[in-house]
């Protein structure tokens, strides 16, 4: 996690699966119900609007703010994730099969 201040932004991060998987482009933004999380997005051609470029489902965007605010709220070393954070993990879920493809 880097923390700083670039306006309303207070930290950027990048998120790591167990699997290998990297999503890079969290930010941990300061609103005016204080902090969340800001999934990775970019800004659509055709007009200033923005669209995330990573979805999940709300009790995970919970999980990932909860774990965001516990790193952003202690001074750890940033390699060294706590035991609690990784306790509260998601639990893994099973493979997706052809059928959940919309396409």
């Amino acid at each position: 996690m880097n923390k700083g201040s670039w306006g309303k932004i207070r930290a950027f991060f990048d998120l790591e699966t167990e699997e290998g998987f990297t999503m890079k482009g969290f930010k941990l933004i300061l609103g005016i119900n204080g902090l969340f999380v800001g999934f990775p997005s970019e800004k659509k051609k055709d007009d200033d609007e923005y669209k995330d470029t990573v979805w999940a489902e709300p009790n995970l965007k919970l999980k990932v703010t909860d774990m965001a605010m516990k790193v952003y709220e202690s001074d750890i070393i940033p390699d060294t994730i706590p035991q609690d954070i990784i306790e509260s993990s998601p639990p893994n879920h099973e493979p997706f099969a052809d059928e959940d493809i919309p396409f």
